[in-house]
């Protein structure tokens, strides 16, 4: 990609040592690890993923033993285990170049998507979706490109989402009877369906290309963004069975002060309106924030670079978090106080921004993937370029704000088992579904599994432990 080199070059200008506290004692910054070849390099778009274990998993695009990429856990003390090195099987049939993160399923195995690699007779390097266990077991679930035409896509940018039906949804960059991406559907054992085939005629207004991945709301429904198509970009619902519906279309007005190419996917916030950021467009042209109701209603809430040098950031390409204060939180790719190298930042629902913190090149810089917020309160993150090796890093980002317990799936009927995770749990005394008092199984420290308790209503899960009370960082939905 060329803004990559582009920010490459940047790198190699001389740089100084940056100062670990920003803003107030309360927001502490600290680099948790320098990624090199040797343990895999540049993660792109990839926001790591607290396990059942406690520990941090992620992906990084290039290097490791093979040369195609990894998959990695991380302590939050930093100390770093390669579980895999991509290219370990001929022509790399196992996979290369994962472009981003993981999702942990509900058998406890992680589950991700290949860029390149794969075998395939249609495509050299079509990509491929595969399951990891814990302790570094790969296997390859499929293939793309493994119907003539590569009807079912191939080049997936994105991650996949468990959904309440068990399966996992996706996207893909290319392929598709449109040969502009699809978005689709796969079965644990690797059974493929396409849902939706984009394509890129002037006649098209189902968008083309997308970077993101998707998300499921709360009414059941998918929801993501295409980069491409008849205009820069659109933002899309689609049902489980593949019905598929353009809810907005960016660049609306002359000048694309709605925002234009977005890059990374949606999240749904608590207020059940859906947040994201395009990497182009805006009153200066150079990205937006916005808020998007499910029906379409779209609000542009900042537009960055809005001063001199853009202190504030520029062209963020990753997605954003809703933090358990209720804010958003994200980054940007380029911008900052220091120009080139990217900025962490928080915007309230209101559209407030605050840049939390400006990378300088030695801690980092060129940041693509989202933030995570870990059930101990602090932020995690990577910077695609950056740190010693000027590979990339892996970063904290303290804010003062408090510990949680997250809850896996965030929706369930009576009688369903859901897992708690936390990161200090062994003194837990008591569980509870929005107040009615639930049975539950201490597995470990940092996992607990719970049943929803008949005549549960929708609400926070609270977690009684020693110290106090844990609330979960979103609602529990109870379905009938």
């Amino acid at each position: 990609m060329n803004k990559l080199t582009s920010l490459k070059m940047a790198c190699m200008i001389s740089i100084f040592c940056a100062a670990t506290v920003i803003g107030s004692s309360a927001q502490t910054f600290d680099t948790l690890l320098d990624f090199n070849p040797a343990i895999g390099a540049e993660p792109l778009y990839m926001q790591l993923i607290q396990g059942t274990d406690g520990n941090f998993y992620g992906t990084t695009f290039l290097d490791g033993v093979n040369g195609g990429g990894t998959v990695f856990r991380i302590t939050s003390a930093g100390k770093l285990t390669t579980l895999y090195s991509f290219c370990a099987e001929t022509e790399c049939a196992d996979g290369a170049n994962p472009y981003a993160g993981l999702v942990q399923g509900t058998d406890g195995n992680f589950y991700g998507t290949t860029q390149e690699g794969g075998s395939s007779v249609n495509n050299s390097s079509p990509g491929t979706i595969f399951k990891i266990t814990p302790a570094g077991a790969l296997k390859t679930i499929y293939t793309f490109c493994a119907k003539p035409g590569c009807t079912d896509g191939f080049s997936p940018y994105a991650g996949l989402v468990q959904g309440t039906d068990g399966n996992f949804y996706g996207t893909t960059y290319s392929g598709g009877s449109g040969f502009s991406g699809t978005v689709f559907k796969v079965t644990p054992a690797g059974v493929l369906t396409t849902l939706h085939n984009f394509c890129f005629s002037p006649g098209c207004t189902d968008g083309s290309n997308p970077y993101g991945g998707v998300i499921q709301a709360s009414n059941g429904n998918f929801y993501g963004t295409t980069y491409n198509g008849s205009t820069p970009g659109t933002i899309f619902e689609i049902t489980p069975t593949g019905t598929l519906t353009t809810i907005y279309s960016f660049c609306s007005t002359g000048v694309c002060e709605d925002g234009a190419l977005p890059e990374a996917g949606l999240i749904q916030a608590s207020n059940g309106n859906l947040y994201g950021t395009t990497s182009s467009g805006g009153t200066h042209s150079e990205g937006t924030v916005f808020q998007v109701t499910p029906a379409g209603a779209l609000k542009t809430l900042y537009s960055f670079c809005s001063k001199t040098n853009c202190p504030d950031g520029n062209s963020p390409t990753s997605g954003l978090i809703q933090a358990t204060d209720g804010n958003f939180y994200g980054t940007t790719f380029q911008g900052g106080a220091n120009i080139n190298y990217g900025s962490i930042f928080k915007i309230t629902p209101a559209g407030v921004l605050t840049t939390l913190h400006s990378f300088e090149g030695t801690d980092g810089s060129g940041p693509e993937g989202a933030l995570m917020q870990s059930t101990n309160g602090t932020f995690y993150g990577i910077t695609n370029t950056g740190g010693t090796s000027n590979a990339g890093t892996i970063f904290s980002l303290s804010a003062g704000l408090g510990p949680f317990v997250e809850i896996r799936p965030t929706s369930g009927k009576a009688g369903s088992s859901v897992i708690i995770l936390g990161t200090n749990l062994s003194s837990a005394a008591s569980v509870s579904f929005n107040g009615t008092a639930a049975t539950f199984t201490l597995v470990s420290k940092t996992e607990i599994k719970a049943t929803v308790p008949a005549g549960a209503t929708s609400g926070k899960v609270a977690v009684k432990i020693s110290q106090g009370s844990l609330s979960s960082n979103v609602a529990f939905r109870v379905v009938k």
